[in-house]
């Protein structure tokens, strides 16, 4: 894992979300720069802006063709997301930070180099200032976001700690819940729920759901939007424009 001790201290702390007294709240997977495919997507199952909300669980930047539109998408009042490895690659690069044991330009991150230099500070800073983990709260209970894993199988320690350098690691690089198939439900949150892993379909282990289902792969994978009150998926179609997977040189 990435070192993550340049995140900005404002990322470090949980981000709590109030209720959506009026309509309906989505999680959504990795998008890497996928957004007209998110779009149609939310056209799919008949996502209303005006009174529905959707939450990204990170990687909204790299590999595909428009990561330079995430600051239109962050502006949007309906739209919420966390930070996810590739967003926080993607700002380190950006504000001469880069990480020293990854090269984001080999992973869908060619993108930094041709965007205009204002743009592209704006857009870093924007990606500098996500949560690393999110708090909404349902009807019947808060949903935690987190892009990879959680440091915790107690939430309320999210709730009233700091996050450690170990435990931002954690947040955006570990696939360690998943890979060891680790099924202890997460304490004192109704669910938590994760991108990062990219799966065929959306899984479960306990209280915990991985969603990431490839909306970004063409052809490959679709976007499933996870309602946090329902806790029931919906599925939407993948991009018909090709994503980056990978830049070898």
């Amino acid at each position: 894992m990435i070192s993550s001790t340049h995140v900005h201290p404002a990322t470090a702390r949980l981000a709590p979300i109030p209720a959506n007294p009026d309509g309906r709240d989505f999680a959504v997977g990795d998008i890497h720069g996928c957004f007209t495919a998110l779009q149609q997507a939310l056209a799919h199952i008949g996502f209303d802006p005006a009174q529905d909300r959707l939450f990204a669980v990170g990687d909204l930047v790299n590999r595909g063709p428009e990561s330079a539109q995430v600051l239109h998408w962050l502006a949007q009042p309906w739209f919420h997301a966390i930070s996810g490895n590739h967003d926080f690659m993607a700002w380190r690069f950006a504000l001469g930070q880069p990480c020293p044991q990854v090269d984001v330009l080999e992973h869908g991150g060619d993108w930094l180099t041709t965007t205009a230099p204002e743009l592209l500070d704006a857009i870093a800073r924007q990606l500098q200032a996500l949560p690393l983990a999110m708090e909404v709260a349902t009807p019947d209970g808060p949903v935690g976001l987190i892009h990879a894993d959680c440091p915790s199988d107690d939430w309320q320690q999210l709730r009233t700690h700091d996050l450690s350098p170990s435990d931002q690691d954690c947040c955006l690089w570990s696939r360690q819940r998943y890979q060891r198939r680790y099924s202890a439900p997460v304490r004192n949150v109704r669910a938590v729920v994760h991108g990062h892993m990219t799966v065929p379909t959306m899984q479960t282990l306990g209280n915990v759901f991985f969603i990431d289902t490839g909306g970004w792969r063409t052809g490959q994978g679709h976007f499933t939007f996870l309602n946090l009150h329902t806790l029931q998926a919906l599925r939407g179609p993948g991009p018909t424009a090709h994503a980056v997977q990978r830049r070898y040189r």
